[in-house]
């Protein structure tokens, strides 16, 4: 992979802006073209990308498809069917004072975006606002992260075939690259990633008033109170928690528990996770490993032997950590204090759900909240996450009908679906006026004015 140096970095902004004001990407067709050739370009290299996949993370073929590949897939057939009804002008009530006025919104590209995607899912991540890039009508600057490198390579390969680079480019590096990127000009930027260098991102953009999209992460908390199907809740937790071996910014963080239900509920969670990947764990064709080396030896700095109740095995060969259920947790241990990102998973009981509330509002907002149980009106209408779901995990990124993004610490912003194209757009008020009458009321010295005040006051 070759890295940019800035004076690279420079004419390459400079061609997508002489391109971006051709107006040729501001075609319906255009765009629709260049949705098209994506969507062959991902199906072309689809065995390429499970490989890289498993190479950088050891995503099984399923997994890899379920998570990434078919999400993408799907996306983008939908802003295909979705592209004529979502960019034409939307007709708003015009206020009777303005007659004889029609009121419109039309929807413009925003411009040239810098969009810098995470490594826990590079392909999904990178891809997903790729296509709202694509359907908006705007150019971009890619930016994979240089931890999944085998995925960077078969996307960079997938550019580079698929688009002119005046259009879509992809580029490559590390913090160096991404300080230069930093100091430029963008009309939009797109980041996925930690809070820590989402606060970076917003620094930065500030320099030009560079508008942001912030996804971001957190805390997100499991609920589980004694009315829920407690086989079902262990099972989709079970599951949740270990999907990319818990390195997914909606992954449950932690579980709290009705205290009548906890010994039980940790129990069948465990053996939900024997019963998915087999014993042992470790030697699983199905269980993905830790990124890289440093965020391994972060994850076992934080698992506390002594609290250890299921699970603990590690693998340093591959860097693999088994699924694991930590016990008699304090908020206080090192582990409650910043987002985990991987296969552990501690556990507080509580005696009513207002403890729970209580705990949960000791925390930045999280990306998602998740509920078991019969009744999460109080869960509701008390907290604040950027989503929810109720008896199930991690659903809602799933539905490109749902808006998907944080709220506060762990995020600003929201994509998928339709929010992806208004993402990358700017919705553009317009007002026509009418020229065979002319009302006196705004004009000085505002004749009439008594007779509109009674209706405006």
């Amino acid at each position: 992979m070759k890295f940019l140096t800035e004076p690279e970095v420079d004419s390459l902004l400079e061609g997508q802006r002489t391109f971006f004001a051709t107006q040729q990407t501001k075609a319906i067709t255009f765009r629709r073209g260049a949705l098209k050739k994506l969507l062959i370009a991902c199906k072309k290299y689809e065995p390429e990308i499970t490989t890289a996949l498993y190479q950088d993370l050891k995503k099984s073929k399923e997994e890899a498809f379920l998570t990434e590949f078919s999400l993408v897939v799907s996306e983008i057939k939908l802003h295909l069917k979705k592209l004529d009804e979502w960019s034409a002008p939307k007709r708003v009530k015009t206020p009777f004072y303005l007659w004889p006025s029609v009121s419109r919104i039309h929807y413009e590209p925003l411009g040239i975006h810098l969009v810098i995607a995470p490594w826990n899912y590079p392909f999904l991540l990178l891809f997903t606002p790729l296509i709202g890039v694509l359907s908006s009508g705007s150019c971009a600057v890619l930016k994979p992260s240089p931890d999944a490198q085998h995925t960077a390579i078969v996307m960079e390969k997938i550019i580079k075939e698929t688009f002119q680079p005046e259009h879509i480019t992809i580029v490559h590096g590390e913090k160096k690259e991404n300080q230069i990127l930093f100091k430029k000009r963008f009309d939009h930027i797109f980041f996925t990633g930690g809070s820590a260098l989402g606060k970076i991102v917003m620094r930065a953009a500030s320099e030009y008033l560079t508008p942001v999209t912030l996804e971001l992460g957190g805390k997100s908390p499991c609920i589980v109170d004694k009315s829920a199907n407690i086989k079902i809740a262990a099972k989709r937790i079970a599951w949740s928690k270990t999907i990319n071996s818990g390195q997914t910014c909606i992954a449950p963080d932690y579980i709290l528990v009705d205290q009548q239900i906890k010994e039980e509920l940790m129990t069948k969670i465990h053996e939900e996770w024997n019963k998915m990947y087999g014993t042992p764990i470790l030697e699983s064709e199905n269980y993905p490993r830790i990124i890289h080396r440093g965020h391994y030896d972060r994850l076992i700095g934080l698992m506390n032997g002594s609290r250890v109740k299921y699970g603990g095995q590690t693998k340093e060969s591959t860097l693999q950590i088994s699924p694991t259920i930590l016990d008699e947790v304090s908020l206080e241990d090192p582990i409650m204090k910043e987002e985990i990102f991987g296969p552990i998973l501690p556990v507080i009981g509580f005696d009513k759900i207002e403890d729970a509330i209580n705990i949960i509002e000791q925390f930045e907002k999280p990306l998602a909240l998740y509920y078991y149980g019969k009744d999460s009106r109080s869960l509701l209408q008390r907290t604040s996450s950027g989503g929810v779901c109720i008896n199930d995990g991690m659903l809602h990124i799933a539905n490109p009908n749902l808006p998907f993004g944080g709220v506060g610490h762990s995020g600003h912003g929201s994509y998928h679906g339709y929010q992806s194209f208004l993402c990358f757009s700017h919705a553009k008020a317009v007002v026509k006026s009418q020229t065979w009458i002319d009302l006196p009321f705004k004009y000085v010295p505002f004749k009439g004015f008594k007779w509109l005040r009674k209706f405006l006051a």
